[in-house]
């Protein structure tokens, strides 16, 4: 049992020797470089939101006006927009309305207020924005409540900004290879990121009987691209 013992120390002290003398592997040198890339492009999906707001003595009355005025809004969009326009329902509420007593009794109900707001989306023509607004306003809507551009699809510009972005992060690693007097050779690692940002629009003040005129910017895919690779003699 003792000479097992010592037999495998013996091998065990051996296999650490070795080890300890075995060379050890340098990690490649590499670089790090950072790219990227815009895209832009026009869009070609609109939300315009709207708000009906009414007030009345009672619950009843204040939502029944409001279901008539927004009844009367969706009939004029349908009219514009044709017969299976984009519509959803964003919110509604029906709240009562307080007066307090100067004498600080307890507050009173003086009345009620309903609201509901709708989204309209405009898919290829957001050119109509402004004569959705006309037709809204006209109908009874009180409040737009946001104005919204996008792209039905981005994925395809996010593609092209990530290709370019890509590339110019290749090319400033090879700039700084070549200044070291080496070379790019395999990469290690890639991380990518991407951003979709919408100029502002503008909203003009229309003269009567004219279309609120609507200045639409331009959709922004921005792309980024940190990219690792080894450098070679």
């Amino acid at each position: 049992m003792r000479k097992s013992y010592l037999l495998l120390s013996a091998f065990t002290l051996f296999g650490l020797i070795a080890q300890a003398q075995a060379p050890v592997a340098l990690a490649r040198p590499f670089v790090v470089a950072f790219g990227e890339a815009t895209v832009s492009t026009l869009p070609d999906e609109a939300r315009v939101q709207f708000s009906v707001v009414t007030q009345a003595m009672t619950a009843q009355a204040a939502s029944t006006q409001n279901a008539n005025v927004v009844t009367a809004v969706l009939a004029a969009l349908r009219s514009l927009l044709g017969p299976n326009p984009d519509f959803k329902t964003l919110s509604y509420s029906l709240n009562p309305n307080y007066s307090t007593p100067r004498d600080g009794s307890q507050p009173v109900i003086i009345g009620y207020t309903a609201s509901n707001t709708i989204e309209v989306k405009l898919i290829s023509d957001p050119s109509l924005i402004g004569r959705v607004i006309d037709a809204g306003i006209q109908a009874g809507a009180n409040r737009v409540q946001g104005l919204q551009l996008g792209l039905k699809d981005d994925q395809p510009l996010r593609l092209q900004a990530l290709k370019r972005a890509t590339t110019q992060a290749k090319a400033h690693a090879d700039a700084m290879a070549s200044g070291l007097g080496l070379k790019t050779g395999a990469a290690i690692a890639i991380q990518e990121g991407s951003a979709v940002n919408i100029q502002p629009l503008r909203l003009g003040v229309a003269a009567a009987d004219a279309t609120t005129p609507v200045e639409i910017g331009s959709v922004n895919v921005r792309a980024t691209v940190t990219l690792q690779i080894e450098l070679t003699p």
